[in-house]
């Protein structure tokens, strides 16, 4: 299935005259929350994102930039259209030497939530850093862009919250006393590691559209 033509405007309203001219980002995931997440960062500016949940393996590597881009080979050999995004991220707690990091899907799918406060049982309040990373892919034809992203804040000694996806129930960010998943999704976005990635996206989107 060959994917959709991203940044081109959309189609013109019908009988009520036109509407405004929007831009067409396809983000490969199979996750809603990320896809939600980025639409309402790229929305305010003129773009609209198009999930593409057909996903794609994510290799066992030690840095989420490889993971991107052996995603963007996998679904340029599997006929997907460029220019399209992915994104990988990770949760890097540091009282587990880095754990789950890159790794952070394979562990939300096995050990979940619970399980990283089981293996942070007996760690004190002190010790609990952690921080988050993105690592959003653009691939235009040939080229590729990365964009990153880092939040650091700390685990929490149980999960809170019932917003967000992912580890955003034990992770809150520094200088606040919530966890990600008890925050609305502008104030998360504001803080987040996706957040900036986006913005890092949107900046070079804004730049390379001038005349």
């Amino acid at each position: 299935m060959s994917g959709r033509r991203p940044l081109a405007p959309a189609d013109e309203g019908a009988e009520g005259g036109a509407s405004p001219r929007r831009k067409r980002l396809t983000f490969v995931t199979g996750n809603k929350g990320k896809a939600t997440e980025l639409g309402a960062l790229l929305a305010p500016h003129g773009f609209e994102v198009m999930q593409d949940p057909r996903g794609y393996p994510e290799i066992q590597a030690d840095t989420l930039a490889e993971v991107t881009e052996a995603g963007a080979d996998h679904l340029l050999a599997n006929g997907l259209q460029p220019p399209f995004v992915l994104e990988d991220s990770g949760l890097f707690i540091d009282s587990l030497k880095g754990f789950p990091g890159a790794y952070s899907r394979h562990a939300l799918d096995t050990i979940g939530c619970d399980g990283i406060l089981r293996l942070m049982a007996e760690v004190p309040l002190a010790q609990r850093s952690a921080r988050f990373e993105a690592d959003l892919l653009l691939v235009e034809g040939r080229r590729r862009r990365h964009f990153a992203g880092l939040c650091p804040g700390r685990i929490a000694t149980e999960a809170a919250g019932a917003g967000g996806f992912g580890f955003d129930p034990i992770f809150a960010p520094a200088g606040r006393s919530h966890t990600f998943a008890e925050m609305p999704p502008a104030g998360k976005s504001r803080l987040s590691h996706r957040g900036q990635a986006a913005r890092a996206l949107l900046e070079w989107l804004s730049e390379t559209a001038k005349p």
